[in-house]
């Protein structure tokens, strides 16, 4: 039986590939498969992998005809995967030796639904820990627990699949997949999904994934317009917490982070291409149109005096006949 099942999407690290390929190797054991998920690459990604099947234990390749995106990469990997428990590495990424054995055994330690992790950011040569946003360490909780206040960070907010490991039955019930097509910001209504449904989950403080920050390929450098994919993303998080039995409670939240993100992108709108910019501003000002307008009051309310008057000015703008996500 195959124990741990960790899926690897790729697309286009013929740079980063051999070093992720290498940390597999340092975490290869015999009941360990590697799926390797070649997104429809157009650089040398696709022979890497190929070769990698050969010559990397428990490897198992996997080639899109066509791009479908990270969210997409991800579900044909799951569906592949033979593993009790499953995780995940972006093809850019790495980890440390023997990381995914120590991970596996805090879960099957604890018995919970999953595990979240902390990780390590790499900046080019710098190096910052990144810690799950929840104080308990190596506690079976209740994962909707976790999802309140509304005004801090929460463990909704730290959405990197890659930092935990699931067991199978998540699979099993539905809650592990993600919306296929999502290019950006994939992870959210993922990542609220299983705090919202899963029935238990832990934090534990290893640290093993060294997530490769500032790519110049990946999607959040890029302000083309798969960018706002996150507005498709975040409408969907609001419409489940809205049908949710305490939609009352985590309404408020989703609400609030969905502005929070906004307003970010709005901030940054010099990134963008100027069509995408023009259309990242339409598209949320219908956003906001459509959020439910009690929560978006008290939500603009909580918030900053420069976040809050960027929405509101957004909120008053003119919406164009046909304008949506």
């Amino acid at each position: 039986m195959v124990k741990l099942s960790v899926i690897v999407p790729c697309y286009n690290v013929q740079q980063y590939a051999p070093d992720t390929l290498r940390s597999l190797r340092a975490n290869a054991r015999d009941d360990f498969e590697f799926i390797l998920v070649d997104d429809c690459s157009r650089d040398e990604t696709p022979d890497i992998l190929a070769r990698a099947e050969r010559e990397l234990p428990g490897a198992v390749y996997v080639r899109h005809e066509r791009n479908g995106g990270l969210a997409t990469a991800r579900n044909t990997g799951i569906g592949r995967a033979r593993g009790e428990y499953l995780t995940f590495l972006d093809g850019d990424d790495w980890l440390a030796p023997g990381y995914c054995e120590r991970l596996l055994a805090a879960i099957e330690d604890l018995g919970c639904d999953f595990v979240r992790s902390d990780h390590v950011q790499c900046t080019g040569r710098a190096r910052t820990v990144h810690r799950v946003p929840h104080g308990r360490r190596s506690v079976v909780l209740d994962p909707r627990s976790a999802i309140l206040p509304a005004d801090r960070s929460t463990s909704v907010d730290y959405p990197y699949a890659w930092a935990g490991i699931y067991h199978r039955r998540l699979v099993d019930r539905g809650l592990l997949h993600f919306t296929d097509g999502l290019r950006t910001a994939e992870d959210r209504p993922w990542i609220w999904r299983l705090h919202r449904r899963a029935e238990s989950f832990a934090v534990v403080g290893l640290l093993g994934v060294h997530y490769r920050r500032g790519v110049a390929s990946s999607l959040t450098q890029i302000g083309d317009v798969r960018q706002l994919d996150f507005i498709r993303a975040f409408d969907q998080v609001v419409a489940e917490t809205a049908e949710d039995r305490d939609a009352d409670r985590l309404l408020p939240k989703a609400v609030r982070t969905y502005c929070a993100i906004i307003s970010h992108h709005l901030g940054t709108i010099e990134r963008f291409e100027p069509a995408v910019a023009r259309k990242l501003k339409a598209l949320s000002a219908t956003a906001l149109r459509r959020m439910p307008q009690g929560v978006l009051d008290a939500a603009l309310d909580s918030m900053d005096v420069q976040r809050a008057s960027r929405l509101r000015r957004l909120r008053r703008r003119p919406v164009a006949t046909g304008a949506a996500a």
